[in-house]
């Protein structure tokens, strides 16, 4: 367990910081910008939990992902290395296919779409939109950072998934799709 006595530490003052194998790196470091942009889809769902205490169900399933991203998060941050001295966290298939469940079961609840949607509708929706492109832009990264470095292929399995589930959950939060702001193609011409 993670036992943090201070939280300043200084060692990121002059632009580096440290990767879970203990490499330092710069601060704009393609690994760092991957893992500091699913914390910040992990923000945005703490604004979209602001909007959903009512219902006990998706509160509970952006509980669990909001803890599955810190697993995403502490996967990046840790290069494979053979000396690392302990096993590192790694996203498993088991948590890809929770997310399809899910987007399953909540998917059935509403009807096909017969357009796109433009983010909005209610403050719930609204965030969940703005979620899913924050995950979207992680996930970019990520397949980047894969391009470069070895990564578990897992995280990128893992974040396109969770960004199909916060559009399904969006027009949930939507009245199941009935508040949903469509695109109107050409409309303003």
């Amino acid at each position: 367990m993670v036992e943090l006595t201070r939280i300043y530490t200084k060692g990121g003052d002059k632009g580096k910081t440290s990767l879970g194998s203990g490499v330092r790196v710069a601060k704009y470091d393609l690994r760092v910008s991957a893992y500091g942009t699913v914390d910040e889809a992990n923000a945005v769902l703490g604004l979209v939990r602001l909007h959903t205490q009512n219902d006990e169900r998706l509160d509970a399933l952006l509980s669990l992902i909001q803890n599955d991203l810190f697993d995403v998060g502490a996967d990046l941050c840790t290069p494979d290395a053979p000396d690392l001295g302990y096993e590192p966290l790694r996203v498993t298939s088991a948590q890809t296919e929770r997310l399809e469940k899910e987007i399953d079961d909540f998917n059935d609840k509403l009807e096909p779409l017969k357009s796109f949607i433009l983010p909005g509708g209610s403050a719930a929706a609204s965030y969940l939109h703005m979620a899913r492109t924050v995950t979207r832009r992680a996930e970019r990264l990520v397949v980047e950072l894969s391009d470069q470095e070895e990564i578990n292929r897992e995280v990128v399995r893992y974040l396109n998934r969770l960004s199909d589930l916060f559009f399904v959950l969006s027009r949930i939060c939507n009245d199941n799709g009935r508040s949903d702001v469509l695109w109107v193609p050409g409309a303003n011409r």
